[in-house]
């Protein structure tokens, strides 16, 4: 039997997700767009399927101001365990080693500066950035690694 093709309709706007863990950024797009039955969507941006948090997704019209969100600045508040070493450089890796801390939170506030300002870094297999537009986190479960260029970054503020 022919499956009926759905209608779908002009929602302009923007709306504010806070993404639960497990969904990747586009898979939470396509739930909200079916839910609205919406013509047009799209996200402002990728948050790996670990991470939570807001993902503005953009609808109609709201899209062509899309851009203007993605390059904008981003905050992102984490939770980290020093000492253990994973797989996947995150918590859904497997324990590769565990060693003992022995720094304080002085220590850590001492390494900050660090890490404030302009930066380069190489972004990590476990991510969503794409290759080939495929996300590089798809490519890792594979197996497989590509290279990856640095990226520059700005980080204003980290406490």
């Amino acid at each position: 039997m022919a499956q009926v093709k759905r209608i779908r309709r002009a929602v302009d706007g923007i709306i504010l997700l806070d993404k639960p863990k497990g969904f990747s950024s586009n898979a939470a797009l396509q739930k909200v767009r079916w839910l609205l039955n919406a013509e047009k969507a799209g996200h402002t941006g990728s948050l790996d399927p670990l991470a939570t948090g807001v993902l503005p997704l953009c609808f109609g019209e709201a899209t062509k101001f899309s851009q203007y969100l993605l390059d904008a600045d981003k905050g992102y508040e984490t939770l980290m365990q020093l000492g253990v070493t994973t797989t996947t450089a995150d918590a859904e890796g497997e324990v590769l080693e565990r060693r003992p801390v022995t720094v304080g939170r002085a220590d850590i506030e001492a390494a900050l500066p660090g890490f404030r300002g302009e930066i380069s870094q190489i972004p990590p297999m476990y991510s969503a950035l794409k290759h080939n537009g495929k996300p590089l986190y798809k490519i890792a479960r594979m197996g497989r690694s590509v290279e990856r260029k640095p990226r520059d970054v700005k980080i204003s503020e980290i406490e």
